[in-house]
């Protein structure tokens, strides 16, 4: 942290030199995180060229969006660039929690059974899958979709011979590699590489589908690349780079990507229609930043770790640990330490800075919830975010920062704030 810099946001002179230390601790862990960026950064660039990206494709279609050849070639840019056969992005998926939803109905029918290999899929999930809700709205369950899971060992690891036999007769083995509200680790693309071979060892046959939301180009290697099926993510998460302003995508097997594409339109349409409405250049231009936009997340989330850790909170994970997505969690201890937290990162975002974050009954979650995101797109958690339930053990998930200089300014204003409220003493 510059003091220059420092100087502008009144930051404690104490608070700067811990932020220095944090900061030079992280070095080595930046390296590998920008060695990672310019891998998936030249997979991204060779999709481009290899598709013909020109001009044209950034012309949007109305109507039905027959012919439209820009929506035609983002499928192949995406595909190639997550190294799947097919992929269906659009940007009428309204969230990550849509298209998770779509890739479920697309695969299942009544008399299927579906098993959450990783435990109880993110709460929004639930009145989906109908462990929520009312009966009758809809959910899978009111379609006899059969719904089982495997919980996680207490560390968090996999419980892979359960898993095996859990898995038999299933149609779906259901993988979400980030955390949710949960302090478990977020799975690396090698622990969902021991995940397939133990579905593959119950049931050869079964539909591997991955929620790879916040995952993507955190690693060289994406799940598809280790046998999963399908993948499944958000537009203003990692993949839209910050660009996006609305969108996700399903990509995997081009026989499964089909049936999904059917859930979205109709049967016997599928991918052939939907207009794009201007939507192409930008999809494609956020495509493009995001390797280096998930870099400066991931340098965000690190740095935020080491700061937050010698001021005394457990955060993980740690520069060093392994990392399966962009975010950090950091334990407050109660509910005082945590508002003030999101009240400090919301004054660090460019777009609303100056309102603050309150809980509140937030739709498809059973705890009041507190966000702090101030964003250029609504709920673009590739930005710099931050929210937890208002529950135990009082944690905060953040995650995002489209450049790291936004991402570091933010957290130190964090810091400043439970150091200004009086909460932390340093």
């Amino acid at each position: 942290m510059n003091t220059k810099i420092g100087s502008i946001y009144g930051f404690d002179p104490k608070l700067i030199e811990i932020a220095q230390r944090a900061e030079a601790d992280c070095a080595e862990a930046f390296k590998k995180m920008e060695q990672t960026a310019g891998y998936c950064g030249a997979k991204v660039l060779k999709a481009f060229s290899d598709n013909r990206v020109s001009e044209q494709c950034f012309y949007g279609s109305t109507g039905y969006g027959y012919g439209d050849v820009g929506r035609e070639v983002i499928d192949k840019v995406f595909a190639q660039a997550l190294g799947t056969e097919d992929a269906l992005v659009r940007a009428n998926f309204v969230s990550g929690t849509h298209a998770l939803s779509v890739a479920l109905f697309g695969v299942l029918r009544t008399g299927d059974k579906m098993v959450a290999v990783t435990g109880k899929p993110y709460d929004t999930l639930e009145e989906v899958i109908g462990l929520a809700g009312e009966k009758g709205n809809g959910s899978l369950m009111d379609f006899g979709v059969e719904y089982a899971q495997v919980d996680l060992n207490e560390d968090g690891s996999p419980k892979l011979e359960e898993i095996t036999e859990a898995v038999k007769g299933a149609k779906v083995a259901y993988i979400q590699r980030s955390r949710g509200y949960s302090l478990r680790r977020a799975f690396t693309v090698e622990d969902i590489a021991e995940m397939v071979r133990a579905v593959r060892r119950g049931s050869p046959d079964a539909v591997i589908m991955v929620d790879n939301c916040y995952g993507e180009f955190v690693e060289d290697l994406e799940p598809s690349d280790v046998g999963a099926d399908l993948m499944i993510g958000s537009l203003i998460k990692n993949a839209g780079g910050g660009i996006a302003r609305t969108g996700g995508y399903i990509a995997g097997r081009a026989d499964l990507v089909e049936l999904c594409s059917y859930r979205l339109t109709c049967v016997g349409m599928g991918k052939e229609v939907g207009c794009t409405l201007g939507m192409n250049r930008e999809i494609l231009l956020g495509l493009f930043f995001a390797p280096d936009v998930v870099c400066a997340s991931l340098k965000t989330s690190a740095f935020a770790g080491e700061l937050f850790s010698a001021l005394g909170f457990e955060c993980s994970p740690r520069k060093t640990d392994p990392r399966g997505d962009i975010i950090t969690a950091i334990k407050l201890g109660d509910e005082e330490h945590l508002t003030a937290f999101c009240r400090g990162i919301q004054k660090g975002a460019p777009v609303d800075s100056f309102v603050t974050p309150e809980p509140w009954d937030m739709p498809g979650y059973t705890s009041k919830v507190i966000m702090a995101a101030g964003a250029f797109t609504m709920g673009a958690s590739i930005e710099l975010s931050a929210d937890a339930p208002i529950r135990e053990p009082y944690a905060v998930w953040m995650q995002g920062g489209i450049t790291y200089t936004s991402g570091k300014l933010g957290v130190m204003l964090a810091a400043q704030e439970l150091i200004g409220s009086g909460l932390v003493k340093i």
